[in-house]
């Protein structure tokens, strides 16, 4: 081979490279194949109104990102914060709604300062069971009248988890009657809370982390978190050994992902269907882990711990189940889609309500004789 054509081998081969390296390479018919194309990365940032690394809630919100990130294929990062960590659990909302953080994981009835109606997406008193609200949101109508009101605050927001059905709480001191609320403060947050208050006690919300050092110093008499599984790593089976139930004040609570409207509508469209799909899988995922994690720590609180089990009186139960009536119809009278979503939950209730008491309510029943 002459210089000249060694020379020509040669530039051709730089080229090569050059091409190579620009990420334009050949085709497999010979000519140019398409640039690459640097994929672009979305990065979220995640607060939640729960303790760091507490089973059951706190890792829901965790899985939410994981799932996230998963189905994006990594191209979708979220940073998730415990309570205190970025901000105090109950300022999860307005600093998702001002921009400061992207994404909160968290209770909605922790908002009702803002609407009563919040509630309805979380739980209420002699309300709806897990599967009766998962049904109401994304088949009754639930989640275009959710999305109306979280909009009006600059937030869309989701299911994100559920934790089935919940324990009353724990007492210092039996529960005899209706006369022992009477001056009882407990922390109870929601419309659970105007039920206490309307049975003659005080009520009051505190975030998770603040709970256990208010039973311990007296500062309340009892408490309402979650369940066996959730409560157990708080320890208050250590300050109050007895465990009411049932849950009267959240039968099925539903937790959300709520997200910044803005941050929301800057997505693409398959990014939004990313983040519905992870909210979806951990929302329907909760419920089994729930139920399973609960009968195993009840179990271990009842034989390990000393715990003991105690039903709320008949009298207590039709008392409260009068009381939450009005409860229920009083966070539906602030304004008109107040009133909206308040009968649309009631329709709905009545409903599921008939369908459960000739189903699961008859078969519980029988499965323990």
């Amino acid at each position: 081979m002459d210089r000249r054509k060694l020379l020509g081998a040669a530039a051709l081969g730089t080229a090569g490279l050059a091409a190579t390296a620009c990420g334009q390479g050949t085709s497999s018919e010979g000519g140019p194949a398409a640039p690459a194309v640097r994929r672009k990365k979305t990065r979220l940032t995640m607060t939640t109104t729960w303790p760091k690394d507490l089973p059951g809630l706190g890792m829901a919100a965790t899985r939410v990102a994981e799932r996230i990130e998963a189905l994006s294929g990594g191209d979708m990062q979220v940073q998730v914060y415990a309570a205190g960590e970025l901000v105090p659990a109950f300022e999860a909302f307005d600093t998702v709604a001002s921009g400061n953080a992207d994404m909160y994981h968290g209770a909605e009835y922790y908002w009702q300062s803002k609407s009563k109606a919040f509630n309805f997406f979380t739980a209420v008193p002699m309300g709806m069971t897990a599967a009766e609200i998962m049904g109401w949101i994304d088949f009754g109508g639930g989640q275009a009248l959710w999305e109306e009101l979280s909009g009006q605050y600059g937030i869309i927001a989701f299911q994100g988890a559920n934790t089935g059905h919940q324990m009353g709480g724990w007492f210092r001191t039996e529960v005899n009657s209706l006369d022992d609320f009477r001056g009882l403060k407990m922390r109870i947050p929601g419309l659970g809370g105007d039920v206490i208050r309307a049975l003659g006690g005080a009520a009051e919300a505190l975030p998770g982390n603040e709970i256990y050092q208010a039973l311990q110093t007296g500062r309340i008499d009892a408490t309402e978190w979650v369940g066996p599984w959730n409560d157990y790593f708080l320890g208050f089976h250590r300050e109050a050994k007895f465990h009411y139930g049932p849950g009267f004040h959240e039968p099925g609570s539903a937790l959300a992902v709520g997200i910044n409207r803005r941050k929301w509508d800057s997505l693409t469209p398959t990014e939004q269907a990313i983040i519905r799909s992870a909210c979806n899988e951990v929302n329907h995922l909760s419920v089994g882990e729930f139920a399973y994690q609960n009968g195993v720590y009840l179990e271990k609180l009842v034989n390990e711990e000393g715990v003991q089990l105690r039903r709320f009186p008949d009298e207590v139960m039709a008392r409260v189940q009068e009381i939450s009536a009005d409860i229920r119809s009083d966070a539906g009278s602030g304004g008109d889609l107040e009133r909206r979503i308040y009968e649309s939950f009631e329709e709905a209730l009545k409903k599921l309500r008939g369908w459960a008491s000739i189903s699961e309510g008859p078969y519980l029943a029988a499965r323990e004789l």
